[in-house]
């Protein structure tokens, strides 16, 4: 049992260390990309080659509003639970970037269309309650959303917050709107939880964090809203 409990300890580890990995070269890439646009974007004005960027520009414009054409899937449905208690959405999950404000049907949402920014999620500890339509960005990237109210034990909090600051793809937050103390968000799915000593707590980081459910996977955790 020791051995097995080891090897899966090992397993999440290495996991971890795999998305830190992937952050980091997806950081690396952004940087080099944004030097390399600025640069042909400089030359391109020196050489009087503005209408070429424009060109490029129109293009991107009408590509982006493409894309936000076909992802305008409007939200419909509930969250059922199973026997477990796990509740998952049944119905569909919009995912247009909006600048409106989104009135979601469960507090805290798991996806639905959201803001263009997303919260940091790399291991993020908010002290404050977050933007909604940011935080749902957030579970589009595959991120693990811990939220609490008022109810929940301090020493609990305190557990969660240094487990989740050792966990990329995931943030907290208190959320004073929820029922329950102490909640679970993924995309698609959510589950109440006792306390920071609750099993279901691992299982679901274990599951959830960068899981199957994830509509960008690998998508970014870092860069975006940091209050």
């Amino acid at each position: 049992m020791g051995s097995a409990k080891n090897q899966s300890n090992a397993a999440r580890k290495a996991r971890i260390e795999e998305m830190r990995r992937a952050e980091r070269v997806r950081e690396r890439r952004n940087r080099i990309l944004t030097i390399v646009a600025s640069s042909v974007v400089v030359a391109g004005l020196v050489v009087g080659g503005v209408f070429v960027v424009q060109s490029q520009a129109d293009k991107a414009e009408a590509s982006d509003a493409k894309d936000k054409k076909d992802d305008k899937v409007k939200t419909a449905g509930k969250l059922v639970a199973d026997k477990d208690g796990l509740k998952t959405w049944k119905g569909t999950l919009g995912r247009t970037h909006v600048t409106e404000p989104v009135k979601y049907p469960v507090e805290p949402p798991v996806g639905g269309d959201h803001d263009r920014v997303w919260m940091n999620c790399n291991g993020d500890v908010y002290t404050k309650a977050v933007n909604n339509m940011n935080a749902v960005h957030s579970l589009e990237h595959g991120a693990v959303w811990v939220t609490y109210n008022s109810k929940a034990p301090k020493a609990d909090v305190e557990a969660l917050a240094a487990k989740v600051k050792q966990t990329p793809y995931t943030l907290m937050s208190p959320d004073d709107g929820q029922q329950d103390p102490i909640v679970l968000s993924a995309w698609g799915v959510q589950r109440t939880v006792t306390g920071a000593k609750d099993p279901n707590v691992g299982k679901f980081f274990e599951t959830y964090v960068q899981g199957k459910q994830t509509p960008e996977p690998g998508a970014a955790c870092t860069g975006g809203m940091s209050e």
